[in-house]
Order: C-alpha cells, then structure tokens, then sequence
C-alpha cells in the first residue's frame, strides 16, 4: 500500500541526504520525494511516498524518529483526512488540426497552456495522482513528448 510521509526536520546540511540514506541502506524505495522550507526558516518539511505493508511503514517511521535531526513524523494515512497535490509540466507535440480539440481537454482539466511555439505546448496541470494519471493517458495521442512531475505534497485538513 502507497503511504504519504511528511517528516518536520531541522533545516541544516546534510539531513535530506541522511533521510534518503536510511530509505536505500535498508533497501525500501521512495516513489516521490519533495522538500522545503516552512514558514519557520529553521525547520523543512520532506513529503515522500513509499510503499510497503504495514510492518515496513512502521519500521521506516520508527527509523526516521531515530535521526537526531527529525522533529517530527507524520503517516498521511493515519491521518485520515489529508489533501495532496501534484504538479506537473507536460510537453504535447500536436498536429495544427488537433490543436483545438487538445486546448479544450486543457480547459476540462483545468490545465494552463504555459507555453506555445511552432512544436510545442507546454501545459501544467495540477491535482491529485489519478486526475494526472487519467490527463497523462489522454495526451497520448496529441504526441506527448516530455513530462516532469513534483511528485507528492500532502497536508492534513
């Protein structure tokens, strides 16, 4: 089962590296990893995602509470009730008359044209996993070309 980790640490050199040390040193993978400052300058948020059952998400949170620089864990999932969000930038090579048919599934979804030239389009879109999922599917046949994704943020309502 997919779990949405947010990890309040100090905002210092070296604390994401010891984070994601402890994630590929036991051997556990990390689907999406996002990090920045919050409103206290001294303390950063790390969303991540990973997989794993029930027994591997509690080791993963218990290690994580080991690091001496961890102020806090949360599991999203225990949460309960949380928001999450993605963003991402998709590159779209369109024929001329699929132009207007790819502008009014932008507006559907309710993407942004970002960008035009004689090739490209660049759209971003954001929402939660399956909204860019199912957007992603769809731009197939418009000659998607390249895609960049933020990976995960999350916050409890």
């Amino acid at each position: 089962m997919e779990h949405v980790i947010s990890v309040l640490v100090q905002n210092e050199f070296g604390v994401l590296s010891r984070v994601v040390g402890l994630f590929s040193g036991r051997g556990f993978n990390i689907e999406s990893l996002n990090v920045a400052v919050t409103k206290d300058p001294k303390i950063s948020r790390i969303t991540l995602v990973t997989k794993g059952s029930e027994l591997i998400i509690e080791q993963i949170k218990k290690q994580l509470n080991k690091l001496i620089d961890v102020i806090r864990v949360i599991d999203m999932n225990e949460v309960g009730d949380f928001v999450d969000r993605e963003l991402a930038l998709v590159k779209i090579s369109p024929t001329v008359n699929k132009r207007g048919e790819l502008i009014n599934l932008v507006n559907v979804f309710r993407g942004k044209i970002v960008s035009i030239n004689k090739e490209h389009f660049i759209i971003e879109i954001t929402g939660d996993k399956s909204k860019l999922e199912a957007f992603l599917d769809l731009m197939q046949p418009y000659g998607l070309v390249e895609i960049t994704r933020t990976g995960i943020l999350a916050m409890s309502r």
